[in-house]
């Protein structure tokens, strides 16, 4: 695929992703699609699952603007705060310019960066590492240590991360989402949804104080063995912080767009 089909791919899987995930979460999610911009909004306290993403291919100055301020809008109608997800190369070389002073003047601020990348085909070994077991998330217990090993690896509050999955229905039976467990105590996580042909890798995490030691490349690689072998998907998409980038390379990641993350401002 092209460079630019790679970063339409992207968008697109984040759409169709975490339609599902804010509906898991309540079925008076806001999972609107305007024209140019794709709400997926719970409104609940896990601030992932309240998004609003660009989606215009190509955009001007002009119409980034626009869509900026439209963004800018929804968020605030909302009592939950979340973020604006951009997918630069989506836009055209001067808005991508244009993009840091046209978002501080809709009343944007950047949170953070994440980079958004694919591999196919997916030709993983089954998965082992010397100081874990793998378990599948199947119960409330298993979702809140998920839950509780994304908060301290994001530096969340607790209430918020199991506001975001505690009850989930797809998180225990459509996602094939895997613990990690260092002498029986979950560390680190991450889970692979199917989605239009694709697997989408979405909440890796590991305990802070466990980092380093390439948990999170085993469970990840756990969870896309099992839903390759489930279900004989063989591209997989994801989109990667700053800290989990070095990590999916080792798996046959490639990089394809650089994304930016805002929240409104104070």
């Amino acid at each position: 695929m092209s460079g630019l089909s790679e970063s339409i791919e992207s968008m697109e899987q984040l759409g169709l992703v975490w339609r599902e995930m804010v509906l898991d979460r309540t079925a008076d999610a806001d999972v609107r699609d305007l024209p140019g911009i794709a709400v997926r909004w719970a409104d609940c306290e896990f601030g992932f699952w309240n998004c609003v993403a660009l989606t215009d291919v190509g955009a001007d100055p002009e119409l980034l603007g626009l869509r900026l301020g439209q963004a800018v809008d929804i968020m605030r109608s909302k009592n939950r705060p979340g973020f604006l997800w951009v997918f630069e190369d989506l836009l055209d070389a001067p808005a991508r310019t244009a993009l840091q002073a046209a978002a501080e003047r809709a009343g944007l601020e950047y949170a953070f960066p994440a980079t958004g990348m694919a591999a196919d085909p997916l030709a993983l070994p089954e998965p082992a590492h010397p100081d874990l077991t793998f378990a599948r998330v199947t119960t409330e217990a298993d979702l809140r240590a998920y839950a509780d090993i994304n908060a301290r690896a994001y530096g969340l509050p607790l209430a918020s991360a199991r506001d975001g999955l505690l009850g989930s229905t797809l998180w225990k039976r459509d996602a094939h989402a895997y613990l990690g467990l260092r002498a029986g105590v979950p560390v680190t996580c991450a889970g692979a949804i199917p989605a239009d042909g694709r697997l989408f890798v979405a909440l890796v995490a590991t305990d802070p104080q466990w980092q380093g030691k390439g948990y999170a490349e085993a469970v990840t690689r756990k969870a896309l063995y099992e839903a390759a072998l489930a279900t004989g998907l063989t591209r997989a998409i994801l989109h990667a912080t700053a800290a989990g980038a070095p990590v999916y390379p080792r798996i046959g990641f490639t990089p394809n767009t650089p994304m930016r993350f805002y929240g409104l401002k104070g």
